[in-house]
């Protein structure tokens, strides 16, 4: 699950009369979540699972009054697109998050100039491609979004649509999808986490703007009454608005020196014999590679060097970017776990058992693959494992996961000692 297949056209966010001529465009499509779970589509033939991907026609009953974007102080009313508080502001339904165009030719991108909207109308029937819009729809009658899934073009189908558990959701997606449900996911829970926030300058409740890419502070709007109040400071300078965050957290795969044997730890967390690669936040003031040093020392007592970069993933749980990362270690050292006493248990495996534990995963069927939280609910700091229901001589993330991507590099030859890569990752 990563990389960035949309085209998230971040200039036109605050343009109020693309989102809302997009949003009516037949060929936008809608993920809807509750409480994070994606609504999946099921085939009754092949069981295979997808992401339901419903029309504005179908959500329009959840969606509020139009226009959907640049709402006024009440419903049905239209802000001035030239005021800067009020850039695609929405105040009136559930926050919306436009998640970017899936292009039918990605090598040929259009630029899509926020100057070519001066008739957005005909702008947005150029456009060659589906647009994504997102929404939360935790907080709607049930009787209604359970109408609006029931009766949606989808359902007509007889695919079974279904809120799902997001971590189970998400080993069932294709690349493009796992993707979408990445961005997606990360940004509704973002605003939903925010729903109920106030501004951090002064206090006052905050409102989404850019199709649910920024909060501001409702003290700034221009029917907002602050008797007696001194301007809000987030009205001055770079501060004036609150950003989607998004945190690092790096994930290693620690070799020996020969490069023959990885060391692989056991959160106290995991499930029974569930093994992986060590991880951990970024802290501040820290390179990527001063995180994981700081961090191996601390999980396992172990000095590392040699710290090179694989690859990234977005994990959606709730903003995480993951950084893989492959180091090298001397083990002649005791590997100990009573530092901060995060893990039960931390060894060396070999090529040979690494493989054969892949062996296990490689040849059980997908219905067997479950998200280790379907399990044990607890919640673990980076959050990043699969178990398979089989019985391996111990188990480990799917390739589903960047760690078990780390692994399976490793273990198929393709990472060396001293980190150098072979042939094409």
């Amino acid at each position: 699950m990563g990389g960035s297949p949309l085209n998230r056209l971040s200039w036109l966010r605050p343009s109020q009369s693309f989102l809302n001529a997009l949003v009516i465009s037949p060929a936008t499509r809608w993920i809807l979540f509750k409480s994070g779970m994606p609504l999946l589509a099921t085939n009754p033939d092949t069981e295979k699972r997808t992401l339901a991907l419903l029309t504005t026609n179908d959500v329009k009953p959840l969606l509020g009054p139009s226009p959907y974007f640049g709402q006024g102080q009440n419903p049905g009313e239209l802000s001035t697109e030239e005021t800067p508080v009020l850039e695609a502001v929405r105040l009136h339904g559930p926050r919306v998050v436009f998640l970017g165009l899936e292009e039918r030719d990605p090598t040929a991108a259009s630029a899509l100039p926020s100057s070519d909207f001066k008739e957005p109308e005909v702008a947005v029937a150029n456009i060659d491609g589906t647009p994504y819009f997102a929404v939360d729809v935790a907080d709607l009658e049930e009787d209604k979004v359970d109408d609006v899934v029931q009766h949606s073009e989808l359902a007509k189908s007889d695919v079974k649509l279904a809120f799902t558990d997001p971590r189970t959701a998400m080993g069932a997606l294709d690349v493009f999808a796992a993707a979408v449900f990445a961005n997606a996911r990360s940004m509704v829970d973002w605003n939903d986490r925010n729903k109920a926030c106030f501004c951090p300058a002064c206090g006052s409740p905050s409102y989404s703007q850019w199709a649910g890419w920024k909060l501001s502070c409702t003290a700034l709007l221009p029917w907002a009454d602050n008797t007696g109040k001194k301007p809000c400071p987030s009205g001055r300078g770079l501060q004036n608005f609150c950003h989607p965050r998004t945190d690092p957290v790096v994930i290693m795969l620690v070799m020996n020196e020969t490069g023959d044997k990885i060391i692989l730890g056991r959160n106290k967390r995991f499930p029974p014999k569930f093994y992986s690669a060590l991880a951990g936040f970024v802290e501040p003031g820290e390179s990527y590679e001063d995180a994981v040093r700081r961090e191996m020392w601390e999980e396992a007592g172990v000095k590392v060097w040699n710290i090179q970069y694989h690859s990234g993933q977005p994990w959606p749980f709730p903003a995480n970017l993951m950084l893989g990362f492959y180091a090298t270690a001397d083990e002649s050292e005791s590997i100990r776990t009573d530092l901060d006493n995060e893990l039960e248990d931390a060894r060396w495996y070999t090529r040979e058992e690494v493989l054969t534990s892949l062996s296990w995963v490689s040849n059980t069927t997908n219905e067997k693959i479950v998200s280790a939280w379907t399990e044990d609910k607890t919640e673990t700091q980076s959050g990043i494992n699969t178990v398979v229901k089989a019985e391996s001589p111990f188990k480990m993330p799917p390739p589903t996961a960047i760690a078990g991507v780390l692994i399976k590099h490793w273990a198929e030859g393709k990472i060396e000692a001293g980190n150098s890569v072979k042939g094409h990752l």
